[in-house]
């Protein structure tokens, strides 16, 4: 079974790049499926989450943001 991961971002955001690396590895070794969405996009999602960026959220739960830890995804995906 796939897990969905949602993965909220901005450009130019160094925490951002870093969160991506660690779920392109953890793509490796698991079956995520990856969403993508920049918040400059959505105005309700600017606002919900500009100061938390990046945010990551497993089958719709928040589970990670800020500076991004792969542990904080591999026990939510365990």
């Amino acid at each position: 079974m796939s897990i969905k991961l949602t993965f909220f971002t901005k450009e130019n955001c160094g925490l951002c790049n870093e969160a991506k690396d660690i779920i392109k590895s953890l793509r490796l070794e698991h079956e995520i499926e990856v969403t993508e969405i920049d918040i400059y996009s959505y105005d309700e999602l600017l606002e919900k989450y500009q100061l938390m960026i990046p945010v990551i959220q497993i089958n719709g739960q928040t589970i990670a943001y800020g500076k991004i830890h792969k542990n904080d995804i591999l026990n939510a995906i365990k």
